[in-house]
């Protein structure tokens, strides 16, 4: 028992070495380039696992799901649930694949990621780039483990009916999943945000519920919403989601914001993460969460890098927390010292749970 302990501290202080040399290699490589090795480093195994226990007082239980913590991976960082299970094993509580089209679909030209390593963001205009529903369900299928996933649904570029490609995703892929989230808020596809609009917005998760209620009853759905819209706005679709029953709301999507940037790099085309979205994503988080009472689940994610940034987001209404960027820059061992600070900082405050901590600076 000595020797097979010894292995596997002997195994995750190699990985921790090779994690942290590889970051820098990677960091240095074309972004894109740099996230397709970084997924193949997970596939292998390079990432260390959880070591010791989680911190009791991050246990919650969300849209039904018992959690060890409340944070999670974002869509975008897994695209085509290549690393599902790897991602679970580095200690997240869920993860989210995709955006996932009905048609695999290539996504933009040109250079589509920049890093402002200044601000700790990233600009990207990947277009929703996908393997298509096809290839993503076999992997779904495949994966060894069970664990809460999600799915980003997303309509293809050239679709005339996207409402319905968010049906289709749904229907192909809603046995192999848990939750999935409507996405109308990616800034890389042309028109794809007007359908956060209040009338499209109430016809579009109306749709996709009925598919859902037919095809996967038990898959909560979600929908993803941009930091851009006006309070207006907010108000819309807080009263759709209320009104046409979804189980969550995820603030938020990326920015076309430039504000208060320092990079070179500021000037490229594309949807901001990272640092600077943390405040601009917790005010709609805020609101959203103001507005809608406790009736219905709020996703924080924008700008996590820290405990403290997950703590504010909880404080602001999220149940949930998800991160990616940061994930380029600190990497996947970054779960295991955010939630080891959230549980401190909820301890600090006379919290005995994350729950009791959701909203209170609504």
């Amino acid at each position: 028992m000595e020797q097979i302990r010894g292995w596997r501290w002997y195994r995750d202080y190699t990985v921790s070495i090779v994690q942290n040399t590889g970051l820098k290699a990677l960091q240095r490589m074309n972004p894109e380039r740099a996230h397709g090795v970084a997924l193949r480093a997970l596939r292998a195994g390079m990432v260390p696992k959880w070591s010791g226990p989680v911190p009791t007082i991050l246990r919650t239980r969300v849209l039904g799901f018992d959690l060890a913590h409340p944070i999670g991976v974002a869509a975008g960082f897994d695209k085509n649930a290549e690393a599902v299970t790897p991602l679970l094993d580095a200690g997240f509580a869920f993860t989210e694949v995709g955006a996932v089209t009905p048609n695999p679909q290539p996504g933009n030209d040109g250079v589509r990621m920049v890093r402002l390593p200044v601000d700790k963001a990233a600009i990207n205009r990947f277009g929703f780039n996908n393997d298509g529903m096809e290839a993503v369900r076999k992997r779904l299928i495949d994966r060894r483990r069970g664990g809460v996933v999600g799915v980003n649904l997303g309509a293809n570029k050239d679709a005339e009916d996207r409402a319905a490609d968010y049906g289709t995703v749904l229907r192909r892929l809603g046995a192999w999943v848990d939750f999935a989230t409507v996405n109308v808020s990616s800034p890389n596809t042309e028109g794809l945000r007007d359908l956060q609009a209040r009338e499209v917005l109430a016809d579009l998760l109306t749709r996709t519920m009925m598919v859902r209620d037919e095809t996967c009853s038990r898959v909560k759905l979600l929908v993803k919403i941009s930091p851009d819209l006006t309070d207006e706005q907010i108000e819309d679709v807080a009263q759709v989601a209320l009104e046409t029953g979804i189980d969550g709301i995820v603030a938020t999507n990326t920015t076309l914001s430039r504000t208060g940037l320092r990079d070179p790099g500021r000037g490229a085309q594309g949807g901001l993460s990272g640092a600077p979205l943390m405040m601009r994503s917790t005010k709609v988080l805020a609101r959203l969460a103001a507005r809608t009472e406790g009736r219905i689940v709020l996703v924080g994610v924008g700008g996590v890098s820290s405990g403290a940034d997950a703590y504010a987001k909880i404080r602001a209404g999220a149940s949930l927390v998800q991160l990616y960027t940061a994930l380029a820059y600190a990497g996947p061992g970054l779960v295991q010292d955010i939630a080891r600070d959230l549980a401190r900082l909820l301890e600090r405050d006379g919290f005995t749970s994350v729950a009791q901590a959701v909203g209170v600076d609504a």
